[in-house]
């Protein structure tokens, strides 16, 4: 905690004064361009990676990098979603997947989630992507993240508000793996369409 609180006495003294014209802005505007689903690791911070300033992105991060399709009871990720498309008008959705993710190890390597009943439940939204990778005959950590970020790409375009966005071709969708030892950012094809690379 110790680290925290100099950490924020820091953004005080050093940062926040060679931006206060931008936070100054954001205190009456909220328009971020971008939706990015990414995962809750510690070593992927979107922001840093993608070098975007306070404002410029719309953040969801849950374990795995995973979205439930939609569906009808009280959901805070459908509820952020909802809010960033429906509300905020973002213009991209990047789900980003990443590199020895510990959601997607533990399904390729069958970990006992016996004692984490959470962590279980919340893993079947990767049934279908474990499904997938597993008929291509071995289940690889690499293969089964790039499945997974274009399952959850199929379950956000289940979201209506993503839905209705993406008729109106007011919204684009895009996939990521980022590769933590190399910095690399990888843009993966999804629903037979070509994406160039990100970086």
């Amino acid at each position: 905690m110790q680290d925290l609180t100099e950490g924020v006495a820091r953004f005080r003294r050093d940062v926040f004064p060679a931006k206060a014209e931008l936070f100054a802005h954001l205190a009456g505007t909220h328009r971020p361009g971008t939706l990015f689903i990414g995962c809750s690791d510690a070593r992927v911070v979107p922001e840093l990676i993608t070098q975007s300033e306070p404002g410029d992105l719309f953040v969801i991060r849950t374990a795995g990098n995973l979205v439930p399709a939609y569906g009808a009871g009280a959901d805070g990720v459908a509820a952020s979603i909802e809010y960033a498309v429906a509300v905020l008008g973002v213009s991209d959705v990047v789900v980003c997947g990443h590199s020895a993710c510990g959601a997607m190890t533990a399904l390729a390597d069958g970990h006992d989630l016996t004692g984490l009943a959470a962590v279980r439940g919340w893993l079947r939204h990767a049934d279908a992507s474990l499904a997938r990778t597993a008929a291509t005959g071995t289940v690889d950590v690499d293969a089964l993240v790039r499945e997974n970020v274009r399952a959850q790409l199929a379950a956000l375009a289940t979201h209506p508000s993503v839905a209705r966005a993406l008729a109106r071709e007011a919204l684009t969708l895009h996939g990521w793996v980022y590769d933590i030892p190399s910095g690399t950012v990888e843009e993966l094809r999804h629903a037979g369409r070509p994406a160039p690379a990100a970086a």
